[in-house]
């Protein structure tokens, strides 16, 4: 069994499962922050995704499209954090 079946034949369903149960975690939420774990979630198996893509077509340029994706999903998760931090603090002080 080479690289590319191994590369086709485990990780590539584990993650498209993956991506069907999160997918639900998405639609069932039942808060904003669930659903922004599970998009966040989608965009990491994305990333994994993307690099058995990158493998299995001998590709580097899949693997720069990877890096970005994972930058701009690392930085949009801080970004959300930072915003429910605020929005909690100013309930405090209304209060």
């Amino acid at each position: 069994m080479s690289v590319h079946e191994y590369l086709l034949y485990v990780p590539l369903p584990i993650i498209c499962l993956a991506f069907f149960i999160i997918f639900l975690r998405f639609l069932k939420g039942p808060q904003v922050v669930d659903r922004v774990v599970a998009i966040d979630l989608i965009i990491t198996s994305g990333v994994g995704l993307i690099g058995i893509f990158g493998i299995l077509y001998d590709n580097e340029s899949f693997l720069d499209v990877a890096m970005i994706l994972a930058l701009i999903a690392f930085l949009s998760t801080i970004a959300f954090s930072y915003y429910l931090d605020k929005g909690e603090s100013n309930k405090t002080k209304n209060k």
